[in-house]
């Protein structure tokens, strides 16, 4: 094997790593700073914030879809808890909202304020019971009881 092709395999100088991409001035769009403004405010505005492709009652693909009944079968209040936002709507949205996480794909969810991740992350904390820890930490899903069986 060539020094060449080894090296390129170890080192993340050949190869930029995925951080090194997104913060790259030569890659990064920068979003305006009323749309930031907006979306700080937005983020904020209920306990889950979701930013998705169509809207919970009518998700427009299967990941919106995912998220959405995911957090449906953790009790999350949709009337109460969460804001939407219907990316399809709004392409200034759609592509800021994208900028201003640095995550490129929708849906997105924010709990509190803070970035969660898409549907693929809300997946696995849903799995491992992370999301379920989360929710009741921040007092958005209340905690369940556990009722022991007496034997």
């Amino acid at each position: 094997m060539s020094f060449l092709r080894a090296a390129s395999r170890t080192s993340t100088f050949l190869r930029p790593t995925f951080t090194a991409r997104r913060t790259s001035p030569l890659f990064a769009r920068w979003i305006s700073d009323a749309l930031r403004s907006r979306l700080d405010k937005d983020v904020k505005s209920k306990d889950v914030v979701l930013f998705m492709k169509g809207t919970p009652d009518q998700p427009m693909c299967g990941f919106s879809r995912a998220a959405v009944q995911i957090m449906t079968v953790q009790g999350v209040d949709f009337s109460e808890k969460v804001q939407a936002f219907n990316v399809l709507e709004d392409e200034e949205l759609r592509q800021g909202i994208k900028e201003y996480s640095e995550w490129p794909t929708i849906p997105q969810v924010y709990i509190k304020g803070e970035f969660i991740g898409g549907c693929d992350v809300l997946l696995n904390m849903h799995q491992s019971g992370d999301l379920e820890d989360l929710l009741v930490k921040h007092n958005i899903v209340p905690e369940e009881e556990v009722v022991e069986e007496k034997k």
